[in-house]
């Protein structure tokens, strides 16, 4: 027994013995500066993360040689082994990695990269919504509708505004973000597409099926997250000068810098558009549009380890489309019809953020936004103002292998409309909201995202919202991502439905109505390799389904009144995403297809959703010589579609090119947007009826066909 003892006693202090700490400092190579935030490991279960001064310790390492790794977003990755004894502090230098092209996302608040987090994420970034902006620079539309499973669906023939579905669903199941804040819900979610730049925007964050998580239910469809740009020491000013031959005029100006304990990001645009009828048909397909917006940001460094953000936003506008000869000159005889849509939005955000010792965070949030809007047509006037608040309080806990974050927030609704008949669809909707949300490296190939959200809605109860998603690193090449959760979305007369009705006639939420509810999940494969040399191919395969239940239907009584009720079946949506991006020195050729089977399984039926084309395919090919040229090609394919009356529409393409050459701090642009010049009005015979009253068919295709536009951008 005393040898036992005594043998015990020496394996006990050899383990204590063999306990090692491991202390290093890790910097920038170039400018030895600090790296707080720097993730170190030694396995899937040690690590830390830098502390402001860029020192982090590793403590009961029982091995005597260790490998290292030590990364930061922007920089190549460190690795070395080191043996035990060591000095008191190693100093990691840390490389800048141009070629990484790292995106970090802010939809999830974790720390990692885009290729790290569980949930499958489409990042679209400042390169890309430059080019986009030389397409469109007035609204982000064509940024969107360019991304694989998003369709933009247009539901006004006169005024062209327009809504986003994601993967065959209505654009109210989309939620929609600025730098984290619902600002364009419900009724403030019309016309948001067309008033929303994408000059200022540093990136574009689409996360697809549901992810109520983190932001409140509405998420159904998914979830777009606008990133604006955050002021730097180096000054970035910009300004942009576009000019189409379909009359429109757009100028940009976006300017931003840090100094010291103060910053500023200022953006102002201004949109002039003539009426424009390229059918000569008497009515305009591009309305008249006199537009204004103004986004000033004012940030304050108390500290190295708080912010304080105040952002202001207002956009004021004003669309007129109609009968042409009443938009240029005044009603005569039949030529009366005109739609004008008078909208004031109106925003405030502000976030106060300190970073905390150990890793962790404090994140204060408030904004409060006002949305007018005033419709008018020859015999009808529509007007309604909503005023939305949010309040976010949530707690952050970084670490190398997990990151946690819970909170807590309150979302206010309140519509008032201006009626001028008994119609009264006044409605105010509060929701309190908790979740945590946790990310963590089960080991050095999978990683696991599980959420929890719990809301009360004041008038509709509880709603309870899991969503799991996991990543799997198979090999150096190949990943996958599977992942699901649930959602809801509180009943308002706001769909597209309504919006192409003017709202007209349609009768109050009734009280017996239920808040739509979902349940989805996607599964995402990811290839991405060498092909040797200068070739690189990266494939993406998506699979999805979503499941709504209690789906908001519009319907029309006995006494010809239009009402909303919950459908006595679901809607389904399945499909599959498939990307392709194919590299070559200076050359990228983007392939993609998607096919969309949304379904109405109601009224005792199962047939494919209305204006919703089963089959998208869409091509871009991209010349870029840096600093120097970017030259691009694009053809889109959308696929046959069903009117409401179940007959099918045509097929058809499109296809654009845009050349930019840029000359020091000048960058000279042409872009021929549908160059095939494809319209609806080629595609069938569009009989819009008399003048005075239209009666403008489904829109299923572009109406506005052929446009040019060119223009320049100056970098100071």
């Amino acid at each position: 027994m005393k040898f036992i003892i005594i043998g015990l006693m020496f394996l006990t202090g050899t383990s204590a013995y063999a306990q090692n700490t491991f202390k290093a400092r890790i910097i920038d190579a170039e400018e030895n500066e600090p790296l707080p935030g720097a993730t170190l490991k030694i396995s899937s279960f040690q690590g830390a993360v830098a502390d402001l001064n860029g020192y982090v310790e590793i403590t009961d390492i029982s091995d005597d040689t260790i490998q290292v790794f030590a990364s930061y977003v922007g920089y190549q990755s460190f690795q070395a082994t080191y043996i035990f004894p060591l000095p008191e502090v190693q100093v990691i230098t840390l490389e800048p990695g141009e070629e990484l092209e790292e995106v970090v996302v802010t939809s999830t608040r974790s720390s990692r990269t885009i290729d790290n987090i569980p949930t499958r994420i489409e990042a679209i970034s400042s390169e890309e919504l430059e080019e986009k902006a030389m397409m469109r620079s007035s609204n982000i539309a064509t940024v969107l509708r360019e991304s694989t499973g998003i369709q933009m669906q247009q539901t006004s023939a006169s005024s062209a505004n327009q809504s986003i579905r994601i993967q065959g669903l209505d654009g109210r199941y989309t939620q929609l973000l600025k730098d984290g804040f619902p600002l364009f819900g419900g009724f403030a979610g019309g016309l948001s597409i067309m008033q929303i730049p994408p000059l200022d925007l540093k990136q574009v964050e689409v996360i697809k099926g549901s992810n109520s998580t983190l932001f409140g239910g509405g998420a159904i469809a998914g979830l777009i997250n606008l990133v604006p740009y955050t002021p730097e020491e180096k000054k970035k000013l910009r300004l942009m000068v576009d000019q189409t031959q379909a009359l429109g005029i757009t100028l940009n100006s976006f300017y931003a810098q840090r100094f010291n304990t103060f910053g500023l990001t200022f953006y102002a645009s201004a949109n002039r558009q003539q009426a424009y009828d390229p059918n000569h048909d008497d009515f305009s397909d591009i309305p008249r549009i006199r537009s204004f917006t103004l986004n000033p940001s004012f940030f304050y460094y108390p500290n190295k380890k708080s912010s304080l953000r105040l952002t202001l936003n207002t956009t004021l506008e004003n669309r007129l489309g109609g009968d042409m000869q009443v938009i240029e000159s005044e009603q005569n005889g039949i030529h009366q019809f005109t739609e004008e849509n008078q909208s004031d939005r109106l925003s405030y955000q502000i976030t106060y953020q300190n970073r905390l010792e150990n890793n962790r965070s404090l994140t204060v949030k408030n904004s409060l936004t006002y949305f007018g809007r005033e419709i008018t047509e020859p015999d009808f006037r529509f007007v309604g103002e909503q005023w939305s608040s949010f309040s976010e309080v949530a707690y952050t806990v970084n670490s190398p292998v997990s990151d946690w974050i819970v909170g807590a927030n309150l979302y206010t609704d309140k519509f008032d409309e201006n009626p001028l008949d008994s119609l009264e669809r006044d409605y105010r909707y509060i929701t309190f909201g908790a979740f945590t949300q946790n990310t963590l490296d089960l080991t050095d190939r999978f990683a696991l995202e599980s959420g929890l959200r719990l809301d009360y809605a004041l008038d509709y109860g509880f709603f309870a919202l899991p969503r799991l998603s996991l990543l799997a690193k198979l090999s150096q090449v190949w990943s996958a991502r599977i992942g699901g959760g649930l959602g809801y979305k509180l009943p308002t007369i706001f769909t597209e439905e309504a919006e192409n009705l003017t709202y007209e006639g349609i009768l109050p939420i009734r009280a017996n109505t239920d808040a739509e509810r979902s349940i989805g999940g996607n599964l995402d494969l990811n290839y991405q390799t060498s092909l040797g040399g200068e070739w690189t191919l990266s494939i993406n395969q998506l699979f999805f389904y979503t499941r709504l239940n209690d789906a908001l239907v519009l319907r029309e009584n006995s006494v010809s009144q239009l009402f909303y009720e919950n459908a006595d079946g679901p809607v389904t949506s399945q499909g599959m995403e498939t990307n392709i991006k194919l590299g070559y020195r200076d050359f990228k050729l983007f392939a993609n297809y998607a096919l969309i089977d949304t379904r109405l399984k109601y009224d005792n039926l199962n047939e494919q959703k209305p204006l919703t084309p089963k089959h998208n395919i869409g091509s871009v090919l991209m010349y870029e010589a840096e600093g120097r040229w970017r030259i691009g090609y694009e053809a889109y394919y959308t696929g046959r579609q069903f009117r409401s009356n179940r007959t099918p529409t045509d097929d058809y393409w499109m296809m654009g090119l845009m050349v930019m050459r840029k000359i020091n701090m000048l960058s000279l642009y042409i872009n021929f947007e549908n160059f095939t010049d494809t319209r609806q009005h080629r595609l069938e015979n569009f009989q819009v009826g008399p003048h005075f009253k239209p009666d403008f068919p489904e829109i299923w295709a572009p109406t506005d066909g052929r446009i040019i536009n060119a223009g320049f951008i100056i970098e100071l």
